[in-house]
């Protein structure tokens, strides 16, 4: 296969930052707090890289979705090696209620304008944990799938895909066009270094809007409420199989 290849990159709140929900219960505090790119992101973009490494596709387009702050997660998968990005501008409350159907729509309406071949994605975000837009953008184009993928090669118009299941692993080949999803075992992202960060600099940026796609950004879901989970109780010692049981007895579990 010799064509373009599509990545998503979505901007979350850094893996290392303690989560703190708004006083009024209506999401997580976002202003003021350091952002980075989905490390299941990370690893899609490094697949897409390593693709064109061995000649095996021509075209690394990353897209994202969201607020200007998202160009700086575009920037990244330039440096990472990715050749343009794409940056649709969703912001104030359509950003706050974009899900993982919008994105797939508007993946799906990029990757026909883009005529790609392959959409390389996260197999979901560690803000929303969905897991929903790779298989939703696959079923919109009604292209084959291969989710959950910790191995991925490429031959002619073929795609051999190995995937993480609950029971071990499982090999697929699928034709191209395709949707592939990037489990965390596929590989190991790579560091962008300084010349490359210069580099990506001067990388383009195309900026659409979802009407220019003709998306309409209207969810279908209202969240009601978010809490953060209950504080877990301290737990006891006991010195004996009999205090264990006795206990078990006073809090009704046996």
């Amino acid at each position: 296969m010799s064509g373009r290849v599509l990545v998503g990159v979505k901007r979350v709140i850094d893996y290392a930052v303690k989560i703190r929900v708004k006083p009024d219960n209506s999401g997580v505090v976002t202003d003021g707090v350091k952002h980075s790119m989905n490390p299941f992101c990370e690893i899609a973009v490094e697949e897409a890289v390593k693709l064109k490494e061995k000649k095996l596709i021509k075209e690394v387009v990353a897209v994202s979705c969201g607020p200007q702050q998202s160009q700086e997660t575009i920037r990244t998968a330039l440096a990472m090696g990715a050749d343009r990005g794409i940056h649709v501008e969703v912001a104030g409350k359509d950003y706050e209620t974009l899900g993982p159907l919008q994105v797939s729509k508007i993946m799906a309406a990029l990757a026909k304008k883009e005529d790609a071949q392959l959409i390389i994605l996260g197999k979901q975000a560690i803000d929303d944990d969905c897991n929903q837009t790779g298989q939703m953008t696959a079923a919109l184009l009604d292209w084959p799938q291969g989710t959950f993928a910790s191995e991925v090669s490429l031959d002619g118009d073929k795609v051999k895909v190995v995937r993480e299941i609950d029971g071990g692993l499982e090999t697929i080949k699928i034709s191209t066009p395709a949707v592939l999803t990037a489990d965390l075992r596929l590989n190991t992202p790579r560091y962008a270094t300084l010349p490359n960060i210069m580099k990506a600099k001067k990388k383009k940026i195309a900026n659409v809007k979802p009407a220019d796609l003709g998306v309409d950004l209207t969810s279908r879901l209202e969240v009601l409420k978010v809490e953060e989970p209950p504080q877990r109780q301290a737990g006891v010692k006991v010195e004996t199989v009999e205090d264990l049981v006795g206990k078990l007895k006073e809090t009704g579990r046996i």
